[in-house]
């Protein structure tokens, strides 16, 4: 696929995705999440790749989803649950991958945006940066699954916070909440961004890919059903994957594994 409301790069095993509607503050038109969903396709079906990033060009991460789009929804309602089957299936689709996901934000991560945000594993944050729902703002309401990852990221009562009141918070703040990893000034974010990449590169991607499916799985399960969830997933890695007995043998002739 061509894109040109999004940007497609891979270098030293790390896929980027630039959303590149700049004028719009990068907010989701039916075009630009058809290529990112498109682009993230490409990213989790290429082997070398052990890491994605999600970023914003312009001022921005996303403002969110495209308001002048969703006028024309007044107009022909079926446009709608096209609309935001969209939004659901690519931020679905980027959990699914099989390594990690990493959103870098600047300027504003608002509605959609945060919904983008909160798919990835992680996020890197500008300390200025302004993020919140704020759907309730125009009397709309999430569509694209804040109600449900940001109680699990932050708590029922900021979540409801946000949710209702449409208050925006910064990036340092972000961190105190747990909806942000680390933040730092805008400037600083690639260097932070590499602290992250730096390691993940040299890991197994079978490995990376069984964390993460394990991990995001047993957060919906009990204690119990997901360390049994671990353990079977372990017994299968060690017993079909060549990975494990490198990692070993590398430990054992003080080496860096090869994977």
């Amino acid at each position: 696929m061509e894109y040109t409301n999004i940007k497609l790069e891979k270098e030293n095993r790390v896929a980027t995705i630039r959303l590149n509607r700049p004028d719009a503050l990068n907010a989701f038109s039916p075009a630009l999440l058809t290529e990112l969903s498109s682009a993230v396709a490409d990213a989790g079906s290429d082997e070398s790749i052990k890491a994605l990033v999600i970023r914003g060009e312009g001022r921005a991460f996303s403002a969110g989803a495209d308001l002048t789009y969703f006028q024309q929804t007044f107009t022909d309602t079926t446009l709608l649950p096209g609309f935001v089957a969209q939004i659901s299936d690519v931020t679905r689709q980027i959990e699914g991958l099989p390594f990690p996901a990493i959103a870098v934000v600047h300027g504003f991560a608002l509605a959609g945006g945060l919904e983008l945000m909160m798919a990835c594993d992680m996020t890197l944050v500008a300390e200025d940066a302004r993020i919140g729902d704020q759907h309730v703002n125009f009397g709309l309401m999430p569509g694209g699954g804040s109600t449900q990852r940001l109680p699990r990221r932050v708590g029922l009562q900021r979540a409801m916070e946000l949710l209702t009141t449409g208050k925006w918070i910064t990036g340092a703040e972000a961190v105190k909440w747990g909806l942000a990893l680390r933040s730092c000034p805008a400037e600083n974010l690639d260097d932070e961004l590499e602290t992250i990449l730096t390691p993940l590169r040299s890991k197994s991607r079978a490995g990376l890919a069984l964390i993460k499916e394990v991990t995001l799985r047993g957060m919906t399960m009990s204690t119990d059903d997901g360390v049994a969830l671990e353990a079977q997933a372990f017994v299968g890695y060690m017993t079909t994957s060549p990975h494990p007995a490198e990692g070993i043998q590398a430990f054992v002739e003080k080496r860096q594994p090869e994977f």
